[in-house]
């Protein structure tokens, strides 16, 4: 992999992630660009001890942009895009409409190709390698950034999650503090540990997963799991079986795996409902461990925590989304419309289609 680091008219950072060593990157950026100006903060909610990023500058975001003009795309003669190069392999970028910025975080896009008819699952093996890699990349440089207590890569899918460019993208969030959902992990963590002596609770959670009936796929270095208290219609939990905090910790051996048990399981996703189907929602999103001090957790480490990732759809049969009412929005009380056993039943039967 040759990483090329270079800045946008507006001074944004933009990076190249290629797979051969000799590629030149020199394009400048053309546009008449002035300087981003966010409007970024975060604020605590005092009764629920979250927080919430205000950001109103974002109502002014690209939104559903003709093919013709996609900003994701490279730049081709005069038509100028977030890429200035006419190629790419993969590139991350400082989105020009951040949630987080300054003191409060970061926010990055991650273009997975230049190919905007593509999505993930459509990547060769080498290519989605790549994407893990720019991935591990960019939480180790952003781990050392002094506002940054967690950092978050993910990918959402389809107009129905609320995607709003169309062309394979995902992005790298970097949290100025510990984010709820991990934290929730977290304290079970730790009152595992406490309540049987030391024992892991991602480690127990592996182990019995590995011995049930919800196994997706299993590879030498992954296995791919619908848990046993899914949340959602379709959902697959993709751990690596040697427990690692963060993508820093993979050995060659589980990346050299990874895109082949991950390409399959998107593949699988996209074959859920049917032939004639369109494209299968989803959001695929990274576990790390916080890179901050975890006192709020008492006995546990950062090496407690294991990497995975989680991926589900909104989908819950053939046109039918499923969506977050009253139990799920007002109370965080998850009603799943299929048994867990089921959707890990289908998502065997589809691989072989």
């Amino acid at each position: 992999m040759k990483k090329t680091s270079t800045r946008l008219a507006d001074g944004r950072e933009l990076i190249y992630y290629d797979l051969r060593d000799d590629t030149v990157r020199d394009a400048v950026d053309r546009r008449p660009l002035e300087r981003t100006v966010t409007t970024s903060e975060v604020r605590r909610d005092p009764l629920l001890g979250d927080s919430v990023a205000i950001a109103s500058h974002r109502q002014g975001r690209t939104y559903h942009p003709p093919k013709d003009e996609c900003p994701l795309c490279p730049s081709q003669g005069e038509r100028l895009s977030e890429i200035p190069d006419s190629s790419y392999d993969a590139v991350v970028f400082e989105n020009r409409f951040p949630s987080l910025a300054g003191d409060s975080g970061r926010c990055e896009v991650v273009c997975f190709t230049s190919d905007h008819n593509a999505s993930f699952a459509d990547l060769t093996e080498e290519q989605a390698r790549l994407v893990l890699d720019a991935w591990t990349d960019r939480t180790s440089e952003l781990s050392h950034l002094p506002s940054v207590e967690q950092v978050f890569c993910f990918e959402n899918r389809g107009a129905e999650i609320g995607v709003t460019l169309g062309h394979p993208h995902g992005q790298i969030y970097a949290y100025p503090f510990t984010t709820p959902r991990t934290a929730l992990m977290l304290r079970s963590l730790a009152a595992h540990k406490d309540a049987t002596g030391g024992e892991n609770l991602f480690d127990a959670v592996l182990e019995s997963e590995l011995a049930g009936e919800r196994v997706v796929l299993e590879g030498e270095h992954w296995v791919a799991f619908v848990p046993y208290a899914a949340h959602w219609p379709y959902e697959v939990h993709l751990y690596p079986k040697r427990r690692v905090p963060d993508l820093l910790g993979l050995d060659e051996e589980a990346r050299t795996e990874f895109p082949q048990v991950y390409l399959e399981l998107l593949k699988r996703f996209d074959r859920i409902f049917g032939e004639g189907e369109p494209p299968t929602p989803y959001i695929a999103a990274w576990h790390q461990a916080p890179f901050g001090a975890l006192e709020d957790f008492e006995g546990v480490n950062r090496d407690d925590f294991a990497l995975h990732l989680e991926l589900f759809t909104i989908r819950r049969t053939s046109g039918k989304l499923k969506f977050l009412a009253g139990s799920e929005s007002g109370m965080n009380v998850f009603i799943n419309d299929i048994r867990p056993e089921a959707a890990a039943q289908r998502l065997r039967e589809v691989a072989s289609s």
